[in-house]
């Protein structure tokens, strides 16, 4: 384990995307590995909202996606995005994926991404936040103020987040 001081937070940037695909294996089992060109689509989308966290050596230990989203609708898990709503449309922050690494575990890197990505979203008018909290992580979620959302018409669009897929909301 290395100490919490030497890691680094910094926007993502396409260049770090085979290793963040290398943390995606790590921690997630196959039924929610995310292809490359998916993950892509949402760092074009906001790259000022996708963060890593990772050693001076160039190592990285975390990654986190989010971005703008209609508040009415869910993006598709695992599908390339674009930005293709309306003006008018309400949008909330969508907290799309974050995974720590085993060589970054215990060091705080999911929180410090996390309030980086969410300053950003702050900064750019966003008051609302989503996410779709997968592998039992609405725990950890609900600590940083997120609830599970009682009522919504999105369930056969969360059914392919996987089984046990909570949408959660806070506000920002």
């Amino acid at each position: 384990m290395h100490p919490k001081s030497e890691f680094t937070l910094r926007q993502m940037r396409a260049a770090d995307l085979p290793a963040v695909l290398d943390i995606q294996a790590q921690c997630y089992g196959a039924a929610l590995v995310e292809t490359a060109e998916a993950l892509a689509s949402r760092l074009d989308l906001s790259p000022s909202t996708c963060w890593i966290s990772g050693l001076p050596d160039g190592t990285l230990a975390a990654y986190l996606f989010t971005h703008a989203w209609p508040e009415t609708s869910l993006p598709p898990w695992n599908g390339a995005l674009a930005r293709d709503w309306r003006d008018s449309e309400s949008l909330t922050w969508f907290v799309h994926d974050m995974a720590v690494a085993p060589i970054g575990r215990g060091a705080g890197l999911a929180v410090q991404l996390y309030e980086a990505a969410r300053e950003v979203a702050w900064n750019a008018g966003l008051r609302s936040s989503r996410l779709v909290a997968v592998q039992d992580a609405d725990g950890f979620w609900r600590r940083l103020g997120y609830a599970p959302v009682a009522r919504h018409s999105l369930g056969a669009k969360l059914a392919t987040y996987g089984e046990g897929a909570v949408l959660m909301e806070c506000g920002l």
